[in-house]
């Protein structure tokens, strides 16, 4: 529908243009912009003290012309000067194109860590220490060894753990895998 809606107004839009282009065109002075009252009252001002206001505005003043004539206008673009040298011609090209290795916390590690602080290394090998041995590390150790607030390690130790990895024997996998084939043996109904 959208196709014959703008075929049907592009027809409307083109239908007797000749006729009302020459219309157009033999109007003598195209409709001004209305004016404000303010405009008209400045007008009538300027009209009052001096009428030929008009005629002077619409005939060419020679002394103008010819100072207009006089004027010359130079300019030197220094942008564009300044953006070439910012690009540097003679400036080396880089010699290494490989993109940088990832690190192994996504981040990079600071090399001086303040007192009070600890980084997300530190913090995980404090925390495997504490899972490893609890009675050797613990929060009053770890807060003198890296400098951290004891109440802040006892809540660090309670709340984060490390992951740990456990893997079942193969007997017992094997005696559930079984127990479990023979509750589905036992719960299927008979077809008969």
């Amino acid at each position: 529908m959208g196709k014959v809606m703008s075929m049907v107004a592009r027809k409307a839009n083109r239908f007797n243009v000749e006729n009302r282009a020459h219309r157009v065109l033999e109007r003598e002075k195209p409709t001004p912009a209305p004016k404000y009252e303010s405009n008209l009252r400045d007008m009538e001002r300027t009209l009052e003290l001096d009428p030929d206001f008009v005629n002077k505005l619409n005939t060419k003043d020679a002394s103008l012309d010819t100072r207009l004539k006089d004027v010359y206008v130079t300019s030197k673009d220094q942008f564009i000067q300044r953006v070439v040298q910012r690009q540097g011609a003679d400036r080396p090209l880089p010699l290494d194109r490989t993109t940088p290795t990832d690190f192994e916390y996504g981040y990079m590690e600071p090399t001086k860590v303040s007192s009070g602080r600890c980084t997300l290394r530190q913090a995980m090998q404090f925390i495997n220490d504490h899972q490893q041995d609890s009675e050797e590390w613990t929060a009053s150790k770890i807060a003198d060894q890296y400098k951290l607030k004891e109440p802040h390690v006892a809540n660090i130790l309670y709340y984060f753990k490390t992951f740990n990895i456990h893997i079942p024997d193969q007997k017992y996998k094997d005696k559930l895998l079984t127990q479990s084939i023979q509750k589905q043996i036992q719960e299927k109904p008979s077809t008969e």
